[in-house]
């Protein structure tokens, strides 16, 4: 059954990859002569621009791989475990990244966009798209987030056979057919694991780490295109310089993000793989084809400005409703922070500190 959700949700990212090139072409089209990009700025320098972008593919990439990568490879160390304050504390901080990065940069490039004066009067500056458009993606995601997890959780109710992980589901609790040993009494169902650090965790709460997982993974690898494309396809030296470093801030500590997430979800070792991979390479990914479709891409084009208007406000939708959501709301409600208002304060100020970060790297990006 597992497999069956792996097999549903590659097909979701495959399709949006379908869908993105098929708009895409659209979007790159010559647009009106009276929205033709600027080119007597100062910063506009194609070899240098080109330079800086091959720079940006491989710190970008570097950064990516090290934030996604390390709550996984650090769960050996006992003080970084799912179960200890310091996870839950660095998890706070990147879903305070995830939730900035929706509301300082992927929002306000959409509000831009589509309120540009190369857009018609009628309707784009009559309807506020943006808000329309994310308060959608934010329902849709709710429906998807809400349906998914109540099918699985129906699926793997009966007993079955985790082919993931060998766990077998039974009333909604997970049993580990490896390393744990089962005392039943009393109706109740007890374990007892040999795993240094880790509890069996009931059935429900697994298969919602892992429908969070997956979702979170798709909203961020549509902004994370659109980011590098519009990256990949700009000569503006002065924007990219800045764009850099801030892009290796944030791709870092919101793939902390997304690998706790992923921690969280207990997938094998290749599936984890596979998702570290695709967040990685989906920015590098961007700016290369940005890089690719310089020589017809522009900016201002009504085209352009739509596509990924409408792209970034989904996006940011999605990314707002995961972070406050399934990310925030989903901890400071559960039974560990709500047993210490101390953690919650620490937590609170792990927020802060995130959300503040991605503000303050709004002046850039």
């Amino acid at each position: 059954m597992y497999s069956s959700m792996a097999s549903s949700n590659s097909k979701i990212i495959f399709i949006l990859f379908i869908v993105t090139s098929i708009f895409t072409p659209q979007a790159f089209s010559q647009g009106d002569s009276s929205c033709e990009s600027q080119t007597d700025n100062t910063c506009n320098n194609k070899s240098k621009a080109l330079t800086l972008k091959i720079i940006a593919i491989v710190s970008i990439l570097i950064t990516s791989m090290i934030g996604v990568c390390l709550p996984l490879v650090t769960r050996s160390v006992s003080a970084l475990s799912p179960d200890r304050d310091l996870f839950v504390i660095v998890k706070a901080f990147a879903a305070g990244i995830i939730l900035g990065t929706g509301f300082m940069h992927v929002l306000p490039d959409s509000f831009d966009m589509l309120s540009s004066n190369c857009l018609n009067e009628n309707p784009w500056h009559k309807f506020p798209f943006t808000g329309f458009v994310a308060m959608l993606s934010a329902i849709i995601t709710l429906a998807i987030d809400s349906m998914a997890t109540s099918l699985y959780v129906k699926k793997h109710n009966t007993g079955v056979i985790n082919p993931e992980s060998n766990q077998q589901v039974q009333n909604g609790h997970i049993i580990d057919g490896g390393d744990q040993e089962m005392g039943t009494g009393n109706n109740n169902v007890h374990f007892h694991s040999h795993h240094h650090g880790s509890l069996s965790k009931d059935g429900t709460k697994l298969l919602r780490y892992r429908v969070i997982a997956m979702v979170l993974e798709l909203g961020i690898i549509v902004h994370s295109i659109v980011i590098g494309i519009s990256l990949g396809a700009s000569n503006n030296t002065c924007t990219i310089k800045g764009l850099v470093a801030a892009l290796c801030f944030h791709q870092m500590f919101e793939g902390m993000g997304l690998g706790g997430c992923i921690l969280q979800a207990e997938y094998k070792m290749l599936k984890k793989a596979a998702m570290a991979f695709f967040f990685s390479v989906t920015t590098p990914f961007g700016i290369a084809l940005g890089i690719a479709l310089s020589k017809t891409y522009q900016e201002n084009s009504p085209r352009a400005l739509i596509t990924v208007g409408l792209l970034n406000a989904s996006s940011a939708g999605l990314l707002i409703y995961m972070a406050l959501v399934d990310l925030l709301a989903a901890d400071f409600m559960g039974d560990k922070l709500q047993g210490s208002i101390k953690l919650q304060i620490k937590a609170f100020i792990a927020v802060l500190l995130g959300a503040g970060g991605m503000s303050l790297m709004a002046k850039w990006a």
